[in-house]
């Protein structure tokens, strides 16, 4: 490159290299110009020393227990178990020790709620995502790295060096902001794991009411079967003496077959509800042969009072607790998208430019986008739809919890209604029934076929009531993740269009 003896050349490239407004008015001295830029460089080390203080204040670092306290009181706000991550070998070891104890003695319904949060590894997978919302959130105050340019040129004699660092201002501006929009993702993925640690602790409760259930009409249905063995060879004998009909000898056959059928059919249901129940608590093979009680627990005395269920729905439920933090964290981002729609890239930084035989030359350097092609109207249209997603999505999801609480609120206490009324009148009224035939049996006012029909309707009346106590547990268990708003649905929050 030539230049004259005047220096003007070099005078036009610093102005040309000082676009954010230390282009020079005039003509200038070479003095000058090496005032400015020493005043340029001067004030350029200021901007960035404040911007990286700004910067490292804040800066968002990984928390000690990687957000599991949260999620660990919230599960056990409602399942009276807290819930927990298991980082190293250690935890898993101490876990599984745990484990091994609650299964030394027959299991109950807090115990299955225990062991599944303990073992279940599918839980232990989902709770993994809370991490990995933190790692998020501690990216999203981190500023992106510096830009380094360095350029050299040679040929002719002449030898240039060029020299620029670049600073992304608008990711420094937007910081607050975008930390924000990702406290509020990490809140929402905190919740979304204890909505999931007590879907599966509601989950291993119903399984346990189902198994024991099952495995008591299967003990109940072997007792049925063998006294309809004694029932059928009585017909039978009755019949060769001539003491009783054919008639009355193939009914008591005909019950001995249901009795028989009816053991084959509680053996398999037993048997599924019981790897049912193995499934939930995340239980291996030698795990598999844990102890049951022999039956169902004893119905409470009274049933609970709802106390404003609805209400406290809306305030508990982690659904509805999700539902709003997700309009929190969309009406933000709305806010960033209208703020950085029409220019979302702006880099400002320091160059340095020396050629051989000339005084070296700074500036400063400000880069951002025109918006001739974009001027991120599509942005902000996409931003306000997703926002308004997430309102209506809210709205739904409250309107929808009220529901199947009342819902849920009903089934239990018609369930508990069914029952009582099956535990206090229609068992007690069959067994009296039954204890007044076998006095006018004994009597000899009827007959023995009188006799093992009273006991055939007593069978179905003790099945019927341990199947309603089965669904009294189970609608309480229904009741307790409708007002928790377990298992719900998960939502990807709108992928952010700007840093």
């Amino acid at each position: 490159m030539n230049h004259d003896s005047t220096g003007a050349a070099p005078e036009r490239r610093l102005a040309l290299a000082a676009p954010a407004g230390f282009v020079a008015a005039g003509r200038r001295t070479h003095h000058a110009a090496a005032a400015d830029a020493i005043r340029t460089r001067s004030t350029l080390r200021r901007t960035l020393a404040a911007t990286a203080a700004l910067a490292l204040a804040g800066c968002a670092g990984f928390s000690a227990d990687g957000g599991m306290s949260r999620v660990s009181q919230l599960t056990q706000e409602r399942t009276g178990h807290p819930v927990a991550l298991q980082h190293a070998p250690k935890d898993a070891d101490a876990a599984h020790a745990r484990v091994a104890d609650l299964l030394k003695t027959p299991l109950t319904a807090d115990g299955a709620v225990e062991i599944a949060l303990l073992n279940n590894r599918g839980l232990q997978q989902q709770l993994g995502n809370v991490g990995v919302s933190e790692a998020d959130l501690v990216q999203a105050g981190r500023l992106r790295n510096p830009a380094i340019s360095l350029g050299r040129l040679a040929g002719g004699g002449a030898l240039e060096i060029d020299r620029s660092i670049m600073f992304d201002v608008l990711g420094l501006l937007t910081l607050p902001s975008r930390s924000r929009i990702a406290q509020g993702r990490f809140e929402q993925a905190q919740l979304q794991a204890a909505s999931d640690a007590v879907a599966v602790a509601q989950q291993a409760r119903r399984a346990f009411f189902d198994a024991v259930a099952a495995q008591q009409l299967e003990a109940y249905a072997r007792q049925v079967m063998e006294a309809a063995d004694a029932a059928d060879e009585l017909a039978k004998g009755m019949l060769r003496a001539g003491n009783a009909s054919k008639l009355d000898q193939m009914r008591e056959q005909a019950f001995h077959a249901d009795a028989t059928a009816r053991v084959a059919r509680s053996r398999q249901q037993a048997l599924s509800a019981r790897e049912r129940l193995v499934r939930a608590l995340g239980l291996g093979d030698e795990q598999a042969q844990l102890q049951l009680p022999e039956r169902l627990p004893d119905l409470p005395k009274d049933a609970a009072e709802s106390h404003d269920a609805e209400q406290a729905a809306l305030d508990k439920r982690l659904d509805v607790l999700m539902a709003r933090r997700e309009a929190e964290a969309t009406a933000r981002q709305l806010g960033l998208t209208q703020a950085t729609g029409f220019i979302d890239v702006l880099d400002a930084g320091w160059q340095d430019k020396r050629q051989r035989g000339t005084p070296p030359e700074r500036g400063g350097q400000v880069q951002f986008e025109l918006p001739i092609f974009d001027f991120g109207g599509a942005d902000r249209a996409r931003a306000q739809a997703v926002y308004m997603q997430a309102v209506n999505r809210a709205a739904a999801t409250a309107v929808d919890a009220r529901s199947e609480v009342r819902e849920a609120w009903a089934g239990y206490r018609g369930a508990f209604e069914l029952a009582r009324q099956y535990r206090d009148e229609v068992v007690p009224l069959h067994k009296r029934i039954s204890e007044e035939t076998v006095l006018r049996y004994n009597g000899m006012l009827v007959d023995v076929f009188e006799l093992l029909a009273d006991a055939r309707e007593q069978v179905a009346s003790v099945t019927a009531s341990v199947e309603a106590t089965r669904d009294f547990w189970l609608a309480d268990s229904r009741l307790q993740e409708a007002l928790a708003g377990a298992g719900a649905t998960r939502q990807s929050g709108p992928s952010s269009t700007h840093p």
